[in-house]
């Protein structure tokens, strides 16, 4: 559904993205985990067209959209859930949903996706003509996610959505992210909590300084000394690698 070939991205002279390539197959949950500076943010940014790639492309359903106006990529289905979830404090949590449909023309069809977002979070229904600002962070997420929803996206990226929410506040948000998938929209997540997005995740990438190091299934990164011992908090253990799984850095 997604590809993404040779990605390189410039920040003056520094190099962001040292050339990436990776796949988001239909209807999958697809996470990229890593450090921070690994370049997981700005690898969203450049396929939402936020960021102009210095080369490379991105392949949406076929289609060339490397470098299109982010304007044009939102119409053709992607949607992006951004990191700090940036609502708009000062309007209702209503008006903060409308914005999210600000391209469609459909008032009746607007209507019925509010509709649906108020069934998936009825936290939201209960304070839609509250101010965004004064909602708690984990309701001001699943506004961000509802926002995104509002665009009937087929591709949601998520940029760290459990970044600074409690720990029981995390595992609804991935129960929510789960839900999205199950609701027919591929998911592209970025975490600092690898360990949340692998167990939710069909397939991972690990970025280090620009770059894919590792790939594999979910459970295959889960269980790989590598990111266990530098993601997961947990101690080194020798075990043989999965046969499936592709180390990049090699």
């Amino acid at each position: 559904m997604l590809e993404v070939n040779n990605l390189q991205v410039r920040y003056g002279g520094i190099k962001a993205l040292k050339g990436i390539s990776f796949k988001v197959e239909k209807g999958q949950i697809v996470t990229l985990i890593g450090a921070n500076g690994a370049g997981k943010s700005t690898t969203l940014r450049t396929i939402a067209g936020l960021v102009s790639p210095a080369g490379g492309t991105v392949v949406y359903e076929g289609e060339d959209i490397t470098g299109k106006d982010a304007q044009k990529i939102v119409e053709k289905g992607i949607s992006m859930v951004p990191e700090g979830r940036r609502v708009f404090p000062n309007l209702t949590v209503l008006e903060n949903l409308k914005i999210g449909a600000y391209l469609r023309k459909d008032a009746a069809g607007i209507l019925e996706t509010a509709d649906y977002v108020y069934e998936m979070f009825p936290r939201l229904k209960e304070r839609s003509w509250q101010m965004a600002g004064t909602l708690s962070g984990g309701e001001q997420q699943m506004l961000a996610v509802g926002r995104a929803l509002m665009a009937r996206p087929k591709i949601m990226m998520m940029d760290e959505p459990s970044l600074g929410l409690a720990p029981l506040v995390v595992r609804d948000i991935f129960e929510i992210i789960k839900r999205v998938a199950q609701e027919g929209i591929t998911v592209l997540l970025i975490e600092q909590n690898a360990n949340a997005a692998l167990r939710a995740a069909d397939y991972g990438y690990v970025m280090e300084t620009g770059l894919i190091t590792l790939e594999g299934t979910g459970a295959e990164l889960l269980d790989n000394p590598q990111v266990r011992d530098a993601y997961l908090g947990q101690a080194r253990k020798k075990r043989k690698k999965p046969a499936e799984l592709t180390d990049l850095s090699e």
